[in-house]
């Protein structure tokens, strides 16, 4: 596992499984948040396409696998996908905290 998955995996896992708390009803807007995922995606990682073929963005091979989509290594793409989520569920859980405040 390189080391780029492994903060990945941990950066994603605590969101991911907290997620599923029925308070927080974070998994009753997957619409929502696949688009809002998609988004990011697509903005971002066309970005990234575009600045690795130009030679002007590049990954380490020793920090990442040898999985390559749309010449961006797998974890780069994975990034675009973990990362917004954990934004959103961190803003969500923001949300219901100050609601439970008022």
């Amino acid at each position: 596992m390189s080391k780029y998955m492994m903060v990945l995996l941990l950066s994603g896992i605590v969101p991911f499984v907290l997620s599923f708390w029925p308070p927080l009803k974070f998994y009753k807007k997957p619409k929502a948040l696949f688009y809002s995922i998609a988004i990011i995606l697509v903005l971002f990682g066309s970005w990234d396409i575009g600045a690795t073929h130009r030679g002007h963005w590049s990954f380490n091979p020793t920090g990442v696998l040898n999985v390559r989509v749309i010449n961006l290594p797998l974890e780069e793409v994975l990034f675009f996908v973990v990362i917004p989520f954990c934004c959103i569920f961190t803003w969500e859980v923001l949300k219901y905290i100050k609601d439970r405040i008022r």
